[in-house]
């Protein structure tokens, strides 16, 4: 079975290695909708695979890296695509949840990325 919560973040980045005259190489911001898919089995005592709250506390510091900054600042994040930044969180949150599935990150509405780790 699988769970999700969903996380949202704004934050500006552009885009330096696109050409020149590509509207993305200046600085613009995005509403981001991150969520965050743990898969296990469920808890025969508790009835769930995971506490919500432990999962909403174990983001709470990557989310609170991304929201209101400058992207491009963050180590490792200075060409701050999408993909970029999917497998970012990915690598930050990995160790704090060893059941997680994948995580999909929205940059608009319509576009996005799903990762399944490496």
């Amino acid at each position: 079975m699988e769970i999700y919560k969903e996380f949202s973040f704004d934050s500006a980045h552009f885009l330096p290695n696109v050409p020149d005259g590509h509207k993305c190489k200046n600085m613009h911001g995005h509403t981001y909708r991150l969520r965050v898919f743990i898969k296990g089995p469920i808890d025969p005592q508790l009835g769930w695979i995971m506490d919500f709250k432990e999962l909403k506390d174990a983001l709470s510091g990557v989310i609170d890296q991304l929201d209101h900054q400058l992207i491009n600042d963050i180590k490792g994040l200075e060409n701050p695509t999408a993909e970029n930044i999917t497998s970012w969180i990915w690598t930050q949150i990995k160790p704090l949840l060893p059941l997680l599935f994948k995580i999909e990150l929205y940059e608009t509405p319509t576009t996005g990325v799903i990762y399944y780790g490496d």
